[in-house]
Order: C-alpha cells, then sequence, then structure tokens
C-alpha cells in the first residue's frame, strides 16, 4: 500500500533516508563507545606498562630484598634484646631500679631517693621511668651518666637536674634522673 501511493523518486528518497538513519544509529550505539573504549584503553597502556615494570624490578630484586629483611629481622632483634624483662611493668620498674642502683654505685654516687613513674606507651613499646636522685662530685655523675649510656640495656635519660647541695661548698651536686627502659607487652619471653 504506501509502497503503490509513493512514487519511485519518494521511495528512493524513504529508503535513503532509513538507510542513513540506520547509519547513524550505528555510528552512535556501536561505533562511537567502541572507539571510546579503544582510547582509554590506550590512555591505560603507559600506566599499566609502568606497573608491569615496577612489578618485574621487584621480581628480579626479590632474592636482595629476602635477604635485607632477614637483616633487618635480626636487627630488630638485637635491638629487642636489649629491653627490660617483659613480664609485667612492674617487673621492669623494679628491674631498671636494680640496674640504676648497681651503676650508681660504680660510679661511687649516693642514691638519695627513688621514685617509679607510670608506663608511658609509645606506640607498641612501653616506656618504664625511674626517677632516681643521687648526690656526688661531678666526675662520679659524669661516670654515672656514661655508664647508663654503655648499659647493656636500653636506657635513656629522659630528664635531667643538677643543683649545689652546700652553696658554699658547691663540690657536692645533687642530681635528679629520670631514666627509662623499654619492654615490648604481649610478646613474653618463655
Amino acid at each position: 500500500m504506501i509502497g503503490s501511493t509513493l512514487s519511485r523518486r519518494e521511495r528512493t528518497i524513504v529508503v535513503v533516508g532509513g538507510l542513513a538513519l540506520v547509519v547513524l544509529l550505528g555510528w552512535i550505539f556501536v561505533v562511537q563507545p567502541i572507539a571510546e573504549r579503544n582510547r582509554l584503553t590506550g590512555e591505560l597502556v603507559p600506566s599499566r606498562s609502568q606497573v608491569l615494570t615496577r612489578r618485574l624490578d621487584l621480581l628480579a630484586r626479590r632474592d636482595a630484598l629476602v635477604k635485607e629483611l632477614e637483616t633487618t629481622n635480626v636487627e630488630i632483634d638485637r635491638a629487642a634484646a636489649r629491653f627490660l624483662t617483659e613480664a609485667a611493668p612492674a617487673v621492669a620498674a623494679s628491674e631498671l631500679q636494680k640496674l640504676t642502683k648497681d651503676m650508681a654505685a660504680q660510679a661511687s654516687t649516693e642514691i638519695r631517693s627513688e621514685r617509679i613513674l607510670p608506663p608511658v606507651e609509645r606506640g607498641e613499646i612501653l616506656e618504664i621511668p625511674v626517677e632516681i636522685a643521687v648526690s656526688g662530685e661531678i666526675r662520679q655523675l659524669v661516670d654515672l651518666l656514661a655508664r647508663l649510656e654503655a648499659a647493656p640495656k636500653l636506657l635513656t635519660v629522659q630528664d635531667l637536674r643538677v643543683r649545689v647541695v652546700n652553696v658554699s661548698q658547691p663540690k657536692e651536686l645533687l642530681a635528679t634522673l629520670t631514666v627509662s627502659g623499654f619492654i615490648l607487652p604481649g610478646k613474653s619471653k618463655t
């Protein structure tokens, strides 16, 4: 019916228009999405190539990285051996007190007072501070500080206050030290 009412020229225009519509729709819904996907994939190629290169470098350096990790673990174990006894903060504090008393006696200083301070969390490490007051001459105090620095356990002097005991005879000094040791709570040695 429609074909009989339309002239040959009109049918040609309708067919050409239909083909143009099919081509236009094909371009919009088929060709453009494929072209866009190819463009996006082309943009990803350099970054993926870099990632691949980095991963291949890591694989090539695997043995060196494993060796470096083992070396680091040995160093960590060596440093952890310098921590105080890990039983409890109170036990570590008494161990720290004993260490400082022994070092003060070896340095020929007199301990005037001792006080255990509350533990301080430093990440995974627990700091155990002890405050001690010692008296002695300046060389004895320097000797005590040198002994604290060279101790087999990891000790730090957090605070140091020095004053003269007798102003008329400034030979005797009174030093108040806050000495800290460290423990790894939760990883007890058995």
